[in-house]
C-alpha cells in the first residue's frame, strides 16, 4: 500500500483518468473529491462489499424455470 500526505486542495492522480483531491478536514474525518469517467465505478469499500455480496448470491442461485425464461423473453421482444 503507498502511504501519502495530502493537505487541503491537494491530490493524487491514479492512471492519466482518475484524481482524488481533499476538499475538506473536519475533526476525524477527511472529504475526498474523485474526478473518474463514468465508465470507472467509485465506491465506498462498505457498499462495494454489498455489491460483491449481491453478485455471488445471484451467480449461486439455481437455474430458472423454462416457463419463466420463455414469459421473460416475449416481454422483451414485444414493440
Amino acid at each position: 500500500m503507498l502511504v501519502l500526505t495530502r493537505k487541503l486542495g491537494e491530490g493524487i492522480t491514479i492512471g492519466s483518468d482518475v484524481r482524488v483531491v481533499v476538499l475538506e478536514i473536519k475533526g476525524g474525518q477527511v472529504r475526498l473529491g474523485i474526478e473518474a469517467p463514468q465508465a470507472i465505478q467509485v465506491h465506498r469499500d462498505e457498499i462495494y462489499a454489498k455489491i460483491q455480496e449481491e453478485n455471488r448470491k445471484a451467480a449461486s442461485t439455481g437455474t430458472i424455470p423454462i416457463q419463466a425464461f420463455s414469459t421473460f423473453v416475449k416481454k422483451l421482444n414485444r414493440p
